[in-house]
Formats: C-alpha cells, sequence, structure tokens
C-alpha cells in the first residue's frame, strides 16, 4: 500500500485501515462526480432538446403566417382590419369604410372581382409607343390585350399569384378561341372565389401532392399560390399549359438567360415577320420565383441583340400603371415593366405557358396522370 516500515503490529493495522477508509472515501466520490457529471449532461441535453423544439414551434408558425397558414383568416378578415387602421389614422372617413365594405361584401357575394385594382388599354398603348420608338429596339412581341391587376387592402403581401391568374385570365377572356373552355367563368372571379376554384381543381384530383400541403383547404386563408395551383387550376379549366422549370442560372453572375431565350420563342413562333412591333394573340406568361410572381406580358430585342422582358408586376399600383396609358416619348414609363437579363438572378424561376385547349379526353388524361410539382 505504500513504502512505511512499521515496527508494531497494532500501529501496522491502523495505518492499513487508513488506507483501506481513504481507498473507500475516493471509490465513492468518484461514483458520486461521475453521478453528478451524468445528471448535469441530462439536464443539459434536455435543455438543449427543449429549446430545439421551441425554435421549430416558432420557425414553422413564421413559415405558417408568411404562407398565409396561421388561421388569421382570408381577404375579407384583411381587408376589414386594414380598412379600420386607416379610420383610425384618419386617412379615412367612417362614410367610406362603410361603403366599401358594402361593395367588398357584394363582390365576395358575388364571387366578381370589383374591378377597383385594374388597368386596361396598357397593351394598346405600348403597341402605338413601339411604333414610334426609334432609338434601340430592333422588334418587340406583346401579348395580346391584358389587363394589369394590383394588390388591395385584402391581399396585400400574400396575392401576387391570384392577382396574376386574374391578369392571365382577362387575357384569355378577349379570345373567342377559350370561349368553350370559359363559358362559366365570363368575369374575373376574385380572389376568395379563385380560392374556391383551385379547391375545385383538386378534388377533381388534380395535384393531391400540392393540395396536401394546404390541408386541401385555401379558402378563407391568406395562403400563396404558385405555378402549380395555376397550372392545376387553368387545366381544369380544360385550358393545356405546362409548367417549365428554369431551376439554376444559366449565365454569369447567376442570371438566366436560357430563360429570356425561351420566352423569345414563344412569342416569335408564328410570329417571325420582318414587322418591328407584333402584337401577337399569344397569352401572357405566369412567372414565379421565390416569394413573388409577376406576368410576363412581351419582350424586347435591342439592336445590339440583348432581350429585355416586360412584365406586369401586381405589386404596381394603378396610379403608376396608368402613366404608361399617357406613354411619354422618351419611354420613360416603361422602367415599371422592363427587366433585362441582369435584373433576374433569383436562384430559380418557373413558368406556366397556356398552349391551346383540353378536350374533355384530355382533361382526364390530366387528372389520371396525378400532375405533380415538387
Amino acid at each position: 500500500m505504500c513504502s512505511l516500515t512499521c515496527t508494531n503490529i497494532q500501529i501496522l493495522e491502523e495505518h492499513v485501515d487508513l488506507h483501506l477508509e481513504e481507498h473507500s472515501f475516493l471509490e465513492g466520490g468518484n461514483i458520486r462526480d461521475l453521478e453528478l457529471a451524468q445528471r448535469l449532461q441530462t439536464e443539459e441535453d434536455e435543455r438543449q432538446r427543449s429549446e430545439e423544439e421551441k425554435r421549430e414551434r416558432e420557425e414553422f408558425k413564421k413559415l405558417q403566417r408568411q404562407y398565409g397558414l396561421d388561421n388569421s383568416g382570408g381577404f375579407k378578415q384583411q381587408f376589414l382590419r386594414n380598412m379600420e387602421r386607416e379610420v383610425d389614422r384618419g386617412r379615412m372617413q367612417p362614410f367610406e369604410y362603410h361603403k366599401r365594405k358594402a361593395d367588398m361584401m357584394e363582390s365576395l357575394a358575388s364571387g366578381i372581382d370589383d374591378g377597383k385594382t385594374k388597368t386596361s388599354g396598357v397593351i394598346e398603348a405600348l403597341c402605338k409607343y413601339y411604333q414610334n420608338e426609334t432609338k434601340d429596339v430592333r422588334h418587340v412581341w406583346l401579348s395580346a390585350g391584358v389587363d394589369h391587376f394590383h394588390s388591395s387592402l385584402g391581399d396585400r403581401g400574400w396575392g401576387c399569384g391570384y392577382r396574376n391568374f386574374q391578369m392571365l385570365l382577362s387575357s384569355l377572356l378577349q379570345n373567342s378561341f377559350y370561349n368553350d373552355c370559359l363559358r362559366g367563368t365570363t368575369l374575373i372571379p376574385s380572389i376568395p372565389k379563385i380560392q374556391s376554384m383551385i379547391e375545385d381543381a383538386w378534388r377533381e384530383g388534380f395535384d393531391p401532392h400540392g393540395a396536401s400541403h394546404f390541408n386541401n383547404r385555401l379558402h378563407g386563408s391568406k395562403a400563396w399560390i404558385g405555378a402549380c395551383e395555376i397550372y392545376s387550376l387553368l387545366t381544369s379549366l380544360r385550358i393545356k399549359c405546362r409548367i417549365i422549370d428554369f431551376h439554376k442560372p444559366t449565365g454569369p453572375m447567376g442570371t438566366h438567360p436560357r430563360l429570356f431565350e425561351w420566352i423569345l420563342h414563344y412569342y416569335s413562333t408564328d410570329n417571325e415577320g420582318g414587322a418591328k412591333v407584333v402584337c401577337t394573340s399569344k397569352p401572357p406568361i405566369y412567372l414565379q420565383h421565390q416569394g413573388h410572381s409577376r406576368t410576363v406580358v412581351g419582350i424586347e430585342e435591342k439592336k445590339n441583340k440583348s432581350l429585355c422582358l416586360l412584365l406586369f408586376d401586381p405589386g404596381c399600383s394603378s396610379q403608376e400603371m396608368q402613366k404608361l396609358l399617357k406613354q411619354n416619348s422618351d419611354g420613360t414609363g416603361l422602367k415599371l415593366l422592363r427587366k433585362f437579363v441582369g435584373s433576374l438572378k433569383e436562384k430559380q424561376y418557373q413558368i406556366v405557358a397556356v398552349d391551346g385547349v383540353l378536350s374533355l379526353e384530355e382533361k382526364a388524361v390530366s387528372i389520371s396522370e396525378n400532375s405533380l410539382c415538387l
């Protein structure tokens, strides 16, 4: 046990007993230290797990709020809340509040958009402008007539997908080629009505994967929609369309030149004459990226062969859009619409392009294929 030499047996026994007591104390201390360390580690693990679960819950709630799935109401509730704020801040008189509330309730009851965010005639104004523009545009292709719709008090912050559908539908309704498929949709539907129409498409069997993401329910929510929901809705109306993914940049600095080339081909096919300004019969294109969507209504080809998209943005007010109806000869108002290759640098883009009509049989095939968008 040690190097001590004892001359007395009693002293030796006492000394050995001390060693044994010391060993027992140290061993017991080690056990207690180990138990304490294990308990502290368990408590730390539980604390970290609790914090992680709390972070996940908060992140989930944040995503629910962001995508309008937090059960905080839909278009009607947001419209009323925002109008009440306007009254509280002195920006709206009570009589105007009650009038606008009555108008909104009438629109919801009929399922028809009230048209208060609509601007018509922009495509026609652009056609006239380009006829006289002589600076740097070599060719321009424009969609068939499209009305612009912007967000309102009821859908600000989440309604861009619905507003872009209204723009696309406004063009289809002006084209007799689509009369048969749109026989039951002769006027522009309100946003809550569009939500119900998408739910109807899901019930028919379109995009079950996407439907499950929304728990098969849009009406009464502020849920964002994207290219998949637009595709499902159009196909349910027997409008032939397709989704094209541009899932990664194809040019320097994170740009997407192939997206621009695809859109040029879409508009210029069957419209390749020598005319500088081509007002095509092509419907506009739904353009989606993370967090926002817009409507492509045309494309410019500059004299240096560079391309520039013309976009209707639901975030642009009718006051701004109406400036285009009084187009100055210098074309400064076109800054609202023009997007060059270097302006579109999101990681991914999706487009929904209309390509004719479906027969009843073709629609049935589309349902059986369970169109998915991942």
